[in-house]
């Protein structure tokens, strides 16, 4: 992919040593001078020292060819600015950060996909980490619905049942899923299927409507106490 990447900040430089690690054509428009060079020398990318906002810029950075554009910078009107030239100009694929809330409905209006605030959303990952050890990953759904990892410790009441057995003994709820299931002695993820016997040490993914609460993780053996 041809990928136009604006900032260079704290949640791009990251994002450029992602795609040019994984073996994208990237390019990065970046206005400060000494973090445009210190890009310029640490990745194998185009870097274009200029304002985003401009059409000339981003035709600098080709931008006629390009397959996404994310801007990143910190201020929401530099981001919505250059991702609505994106649009003009037909890219396939524009994303935005977006820091202030109250800007979320303004950028899906023009048909933006957006991440929110990664600030807060860093925040609520330290905070789960604490609360929630248990859960190793986790992704929010809507307004309450999760999608999260979790190890089935050995005196769960899950374990030794298939998960059609879990289902109709009423552990697993019916607004949860078990989407897959890593098992150290197998290489690839298991695509759970109901006959599949679930085991101590295995990792599972898990969606649940009602979110990860003590009582979906009960069943998995974590009986933590999120207060």
């Amino acid at each position: 992919m041809y990928i136009i990447i604006v900032g260079a900040g704290q949640i791009g430089t990251p994002l450029i040593d992602l795609a040019t690690s994984t073996g994208h054509e990237v390019v990065v428009i970046e206005q400060n001078t000494a973090r445009a060079d210190e890009i310029a020398d640490s990745y194998d990318a185009l870097v274009v020292n200029a304002d985003a906002t401009t059409m000339s810029t981003l035709e600098d950075a080709n931008i006629d060819r390009a397959d996404a554009l994310i801007t990143t910078t910190d201020v929401d009107a530099t981001n919505v600015m250059v991702c609505l030239l994106a649009k003009r100009v037909g890219v396939p694929s524009v994303v935005s950060v977006v820091h202030d809330p109250d800007h979320m409905d303004l950028f899906e209006e023009i048909g933006i996909n957006i991440m929110e605030n990664p600030q807060r959303l860093i925040a609520e990952h330290l905070f789960r980490s604490v609360v929630r050890p248990s859960i190793v990953d986790y992704m929010k759904i809507g307004e309450q619905a999760e999608v999260f990892e979790i190890t089935i410790d050995e005196d769960a009441p899950i374990v030794g049942k298939t998960i059609q057995e879990a289902a109709s003994e009423r552990l697993l709820k019916p607004d949860m899923l078990i989407v897959a299931v890593d098992r150290s002695e197998t290489d690839e993820p298991i695509t759970p299927k109901g006959d599949l016997r679930l085991e101590p040490g295995d990792l599972v993914t898990v969606y649940s409507g009602s979110g990860a609460t003590p009582e979906v993780t009960d069943v998995f053996g974590h009986y933590e106490n999120p207060e």
